[in-house]
């Protein structure tokens, strides 16, 4: 049996910005998947709104008996240090989660945007 769960892939920044874009999209996934992995690898800023949506996920998640985790990315795991530091989020990595696999990209490879929360400039 293959993994299993709704996998979420956010690049770019998460801030006020679009923090309660990203709450509500992984809440309509929680009414649809017992397991929710967060790719927060292609984060490159987070800022304390994106930290408080991350709480919020993890509220709705255990209220609905929903199992899940994040993959954060050098930015991520310096904010959970400071605004974590008892590590009550739900940390993972690729070598830990088997729904992550699918996403290492080769060399030369762009990965295709699943989620565009704020259009980016062209």
């Amino acid at each position: 049996m293959g993994p299993t769960g709704t996998l979420i892939t956010v690049d770019g920044e998460l801030d006020a910005a679009n923090a309660d874009q990203l709450a509500a999209y992984v809440q309509q996934s929680v009414n649809r998947s017992r397991r929710v992995i967060l790719d927060l690898r292609g984060l490159k800023f987070i800022g304390t709104a994106g930290f408080s949506t991350l709480h919020r996920i993890n509220v709705v998640c255990s209220a609905a008996q929903v199992s899940w985790a994040m993959a954060p990315s050098p930015a991520v795991s310096r904010l959970l240090r400071v605004c974590d530091p008892d590590g009550t989020l739900p940390v993972t990595t690729p070598k830990a989660e088997p729904l992550l696999e699918p996403l290492r990209v080769d060399e030369g490879e762009n990965p295709r945007p699943l989620l565009q929360l704020v259009p980016q400039p062209r």
